[in-house]
Order: structure tokens, then C-alpha cells, then sequence
């Protein structure tokens, strides 16, 4: 709400751009993925579009659910696709640089001073 404070860390800010290069990066690979021009539209559109709608339910702040297991395994499946398809559109050190960022940050979205 309006006028609440906020405790909005630095992490999280990483995060929330983590969270968009991920999805980013499986736009990007559902569109170099298809072997035609409407099953690339299709896969480029719709995989972020499945993804952003499972974090939206489980993994957000504000998650629709409040699963844990769920939680953790879209976050798996959204950050790890994300990793994953850096490493096919990207060169081996920002693929590399990029993992690492998504496995600290995320490890710190979970434990020390910046944890929730």
C-alpha cells in the first residue's frame, strides 16, 4: 500500500533483474528453438509467458500460493532454464558469469544478511 515502508535490499533488486535475464534468455532460446517461423513466435512467446505465470503463483513475494516445495522448484526450473539457455546463446564466460550470479544471489535470497 501507499506510505507503507519498504525493505527492499540491495539483493533483491539483483534479483528481480536475475529473474528478467532469465526469462530474457528463454525468450531468446524459444525463438532460435523452432524450426519454423510460427513455432519459434510460439516457443519465444510462450515459454516466458508458462514461466512467468508459475512464479507468479509460487515463487513470487507475493505468490498466489504459499508452497515451499513449489517454490523452489519453479525457481529451479525458471533460474536453472534461464542458466541454461544463456549457455547456448551467450559466450562460455557470460554463461558462466551469469550462473554465478543467479547461484549467489539466489543463496542469498536464503541465508545472511540479506535473507528473507
Amino acid at each position: 500500500m501507499a506510505g507503507e515502508p519498504t525493505d527492499i535490499n540491495f539483493n533483491d533488486v539483483v534479483a528481480f533483474l536475475v529473474e528478467i535475464a532469465a526469462l530474457v534468455a528463454l525468450g531468446a532460446w524459444g525463438f532460435r528453438s523452432g524450426s519454423s517461423p510460427l513455432q519459434s513466435w510460439l516457443l519465444g512467446l510462450g515459454i516466458p509467458t508458462v514461466a512467468i505465470v508459475l512464479w507468479a503463483l509460487f515463487a513470487a513475494p507475493r505468490a498466489v500460493y504459499d508452497v515451499y516445495p513449489a517454490e523452489l522448484a519453479v525457481k529451479v526450473l525458471v533460474l536453472g532454464g534461464g542458466v541454461l539457455a544463456a549457455f547456448t546463446l551467450v559466450p562460455i564466460g557470460w554463461a558462466i558469469a551469469f550462473a554465478i550470479l543467479v547461484a549467489v544471489n539466489t543463496i542469498l535470497l536464503y541465508v545472511g544478511p540479506f535473507a528473507r
